[in-house]
C-alpha cells in the first residue's frame, strides 16, 4: 500500500514533466496516490494539487503527507477517497481539470469502482481528463466494456511521444512482465465519440 514508487508512477511523472507548461493553475487530483510521485511533480510544476488514497488505509494517507513534507509541499491537501464510495470528501471536492492515477488498474474487482469515481468527478467538469498509466498484467485485462457502460472514452498515449520509452523509466527490477501503457480517459460525447 503506497510504500514504493512503482514504474507506472515514474512514467506518469514523466508525462507530467513533459507537459509541465500546461499545468500551472490547473486543478489536479491524484487518486490512489500512495507515495504521490505524479501529484508532487504536478504541484512542483504549478498545478493546484489534491492527493487522495483510500480512507480505509490511514498509513497510505500518512505516506502522502510525509511525501509532501519531504518535497517542501506542506500545503498540498491529502484526503481519504475510497473508489466507488460517495463520501462527504468526494461530494465537497471542487471540480478538477485532471485526475491522475498510476497503476490504479491493478485488481479487476476495483476497475468499476475506479471508473465510477472518475465519472462522478467528470460530471462536475465535463472537460476533465483522467491521465492514467498501468502495467499490462494479463491478456484478459480490459476496461473497454466499463468505459462504454460509464460513457467514457480512452485515447492510448504512446510512451515514445513523451520520452518515456527508455528502459530506465518504464522498466523495473521486479519480477514479471512490465509493459507499461498510458491512456487518457474522458467523457464520451452524446454521439458516442
Amino acid at each position: 500500500c503506497g510504500l514504493y514508487v512503482w514504474p507506472c508512477a515514474v512514467v506518469l511523472a514523466q508525462y507530467l514533466w513533459f507537459h509541465r507548461r500546461a499545468l500551472p493553475g490547473r486543478r489536479v487530483l491524484e487518486i490512489g496516490a500512495g507515495v504521490s510521485l505524479p501529484g508532487l511533480v504536478a504541484a512542483k510544476c504549478g498545478a493546484e494539487v489534491i492527493l487522495s488514497d483510500s480512507e480505509e488505509l490511514p498509513q497510505c494517507l500518512e505516506n502522502c503527507r510525509k511525501s509532501c513534507l519531504m518535497n517542501d509541499l506542506p500545503d498540498v491537501p491529502v484526503i481519504g477517497l475510497t473508489w466507488g464510495r460517495v463520501s462527504p470528501e468526494l461530494l465537497s471536492l471542487a471540480p478538477v481539470d485532471i485526475i491522475l492515477g498510476s497503476d490504479v488498474f491493478f485488481e479487476p474487482k476495483d476497475f468499476e469502482d475506479i471508473l465510477t469515481t472518475v465519472y462522478f468527478l467528470m460530471e462536475k467538469n465535463p472537460h476533465a481528463q483522467f491521465w492514467t498509466t498501468y502495467q499490462v498484467r494479463s491478456a484478459d485485462w480490459s476496461i473497454e466494456a466499463l468505459l462504454c457502460k460509464w460513457k467514457l472514452k480512452s485515447i492510448h498515449v504512446p510512451l515514445h511521444s513523451f520520452n518515456a520509452d527508455k528502459e530506465h523509466l518504464a522498466s523495473s527490477s521486479l519480477p514479471g512482465r512490465h509493459t507499461i501503457e498510458m491512456m487518457i480517459i474522458s467523457l464520451a460525447r452524446s454521439d458516442g465519440t
